[in-house]
């Protein structure tokens, strides 16, 4: 667990990325499912999302393992939310493509069908 959060940490900052500052996040669950979702701390929200207590979504609870796959900045929490709104609202090949376009192909391959 320690590897994938320090993974984690690097994506974060070759990306550009600020710890603390709002996300809007992609994660591939187990099933091969995709799962949008918002936080300060990415990495911190993964450890959530996989241990399947607490905090973590229903809808992830049982479909871990989560990974995450993209990521991107948001200027404030209103503005996270409805970036995740809008992703929400596409389809998955749509996703994909956005997932792909933003060179996050951080386990992409098993992403499909």
């Amino acid at each position: 667990m320690a590897s994938e959060g320090a993974s984690v940490t690097r994506y974060l900052q070759t990306a550009g990325l600020e710890l603390g500052s709002w996300q809007v996040y992609i994660a591939r669950c187990a099933d091969g499912t995709l799962y949008t979702g918002i936080a300060r701390d990415v990495e911190r929200r993964i450890a959530e999302h996989n241990a399947g207590k607490g905090a973590a979504a229903h809808y992830t609870r049982a479909r871990r393992p989560v990974v995450l796959v993209y990521q991107e900045a948001a200027a404030d929490r209103s503005s996270a939310s409805k970036r995740e709104y809008r992703i929400k609202q596409l389809s998955r090949a749509e996703k994909l493509a956005l997932v792909l376009a933003s060179g996050g192909n951080r386990t992409i391959a098993t992403i499909a069908p």
